[in-house]
């Protein structure tokens, strides 16, 4: 009866880690590019506690990378396919929040491992301002100054994360093409180097026909969605938004290895 029910209980342990991890799926081909957004503690007030890894769990994560043969690219790399080193993967940051230079950057630092921020070009040495304080309190956001400093060590790059943080679908022409091309202009000017790669608000528009012409009309290299998945080696703009792997606070060690092989963990 005892060893009856141990088996049970095993079958049961299984079905359960089926449901939660994606374990049993094949593992497929393509580039890892993980999606950060702040490495900290999260506010006690915060709902969106997910969105703040532990730097622990992120200095862990950045050494499994590497152990695995990865080499952390810039971002905007993807658009030129025919450069990227045998192994790439691409560490990203959304929002440009103070968190970034102040637990990340150490963090990257002592690794070397490159990285590419995201930058919401019109809240820069301000807050997260596009976000309801209800749901997240307000944080710092990076200076021009801050992120000269990341960018002069070599490892840090930039890309453009828009002007205002808006849901692009709902911006008339004029508008769209503002926020896409001033971000991009503001970040070259103040940061002297060019800005290659975007990635959507809220993923907002990256399926959208519209929004992404005038993405590539702004001249952007590639641009980067929010879809789960990994990016596909010798990405070309045709194949549509680049993929990317969010990684949440809760996530355990098995989460990540099945994100980067699987381009997915959970159901």
């Amino acid at each position: 009866m005892t060893a009856g029910w141990l088996g049970l209980a095993a079958a049961a342990a299984a079905a359960g880690a089926s449901a939660r991890w994606n374990w049993w799926r094949p593992r497929l081909p393509g580039i890892p590019v993980l999606m950060y957004h702040r490495v900290g503690t999260p506010p006690a007030a915060s709902r969106l506690k997910k969105l703040w890894v532990a730097p622990a769990d992120f200095k862990l994560q950045l050494q499994r990378l590497l152990a695995l043969g990865y080499e952390p690219v810039a971002a905007e790399r993807l658009g030129e396919p025919d450069s990227l080193p045998p192994k790439p993967a691409v560490v990203t940051f959304d929002d440009g929040t103070a968190d970034n230079l102040e637990a990340a950057f150490p963090i990257l630092t002592s690794l070397g491992v490159k990285a590419t921020i995201f930058l919401v070009a019109g809240w820069m040495g301000r807050r997260n301002g596009w976000e309801d304080p209800a749901d997240e309190p307000w944080q710092r956001t990076l200076s021009w100054d801050e992120a000269r400093a990341m960018q002069a060590g070599g490892l840090v790059s930039f890309g453009s994360h828009t002007m205002t943080h808006p849901d692009l679908r709902a911006l008339d022409e004029e508008a769209l093409a503002w926020e896409l091309s001033e971000s991009k202009r503001r970040i070259e000017s103040e940061l002297g180097r060019r800005t290659g790669a975007f990635a959507y608000p809220y993923g907002a528009g990256a399926y959208d026909a519209r929004v992404r012409s005038a993405v590539r009309a702004a001249g952007y290299l590639c641009d980067f969605g929010v879809k789960q998945g990994l990016a596909p080696d010798g990405w070309r703009p045709e194949a549509g938004p680049l993929k990317r792997l969010l990684v949440r606070r809760d996530d355990w060690m098995l989460d990540f290895e099945l994100n980067i092989s699987r381009g997915k963990a959970r159901l």
